[in-house]
């Protein structure tokens, strides 16, 4: 049995109308959301964006692997795909071989013409070599077609050369999975690091779990979705309460106590709750 099991075992429940507010003494603080964030790719730490106690805000760079034989990738795959999308965009052969087509139609005519006028002035070996030139050129027009249709595939080839490098270079910055704060850097500037590699642990803090436990046998149908507050007794002062919302009811009763675990979401923007801390959870009236 774990600690934090042990102490939610320990959770004092005081009976309430089940339409009604209830009331919880001792509810603790967990964390929703932690993580150990890993490096994705394998190289030298050469940088560290923000130190430990520091808010990290999501997507935003925690620390920097050495990305510069990566840009010169995304450097050389830039300048491939701009040679392959001039070739992808010059049809200057398919407009020359119609052209050509046009040209050798001419030719083929007038010299049918002139034997028509005049019988057997041109010979029928020329025409024959007219008309296979006539046939050439169709055939050529053919050939540019198929010629810039493989360099437009050719660019699309480019273009993902390009977005995997591009990627690359991205995956060699570790970058803050939710907003938090950084609490442990597990990894220091200059150590090498693999892909999976631990480098630095954030826990996310604005917003924190209150788990209480609820005798089942007067467990509401309606609890998910009500409105909860965390409240603390300040000696000496008011009350401080904190807002939130009922969010998880276990489908596991204790076959011990007879109790369900419950968990609320209690909003933390100012950050002037801690996890461990212990407060009386308030479940409001459903809606």
């Amino acid at each position: 049995m774990t600690h934090v099991t042990a102490c939610l075992l320990a959770l004092l429940v005081a009976g309430a109308d089940p339409a009604g507010e209830l009331r919880v003494e001792s509810a603790l603080l967990t964390l929703i959301e932690h993580a150990d964030v890993s490096a994705s790719e394998a190289g030298l730490l050469n940088q560290l964006v923000i130190k430990e106690g520091e808010t990290a805000v999501e997507g935003k760079p925690l620390a920097k692997i050495d990305d510069r034989e990566a840009k010169l990738i995304h450097a050389r795959a830039e300048t491939e795909l701009k040679v392959a999308r001039a070739l992808a965009d010059n049809d200057i052969k398919v407009r020359f071989a119609k052209a050509s087509v046009a040209v050798a139609d001419a030719e083929l005519k007038r010299a049918l013409e002139s034997n028509e006028k005049f019988p057997k002035s041109v010979s029928q070996t020329e025409i024959d070599r007219l008309k296979l030139l006539a046939d050439k050129a169709v055939l050529e027009i053919e050939q540019a077609e198929l010629d810039l249709q493989q360099a437009k595939l050719a660019l699309q080839v480019k273009q993902h050369d390009l977005d995997r490098a591009a990627l690359a270079v991205e995956r060699r910055s570790v970058v803050a999975p939710f907003p938090g704060m950084v609490v442990q850097w597990k990894k220091q500037r200059g150590e090498w690091v693999e892909p999976g590699t631990p480098v630095m642990r954030i826990i996310r803090l604005n917003r924190l779990r209150a788990e209480a436990f609820l005798d089942s046998k007067t467990l509401p149908l309606d609890l998910v979705g009500r409105p909860a507050s965390l409240v603390f007794d300040v000696p000496g002062k008011a009350s401080v309460s904190f807002t939130g919302k009922l969010v998880f009811v276990s489908p596991e009763i204790d076959p011990v106590n007879g109790q369900v675990r419950v968990w609320a979401e209690i909003d933390n923007h100012d950050l002037s709750l801690r996890p461990g801390q212990t407060g009386t959870l308030v479940i409001g009236v459903a809606k």
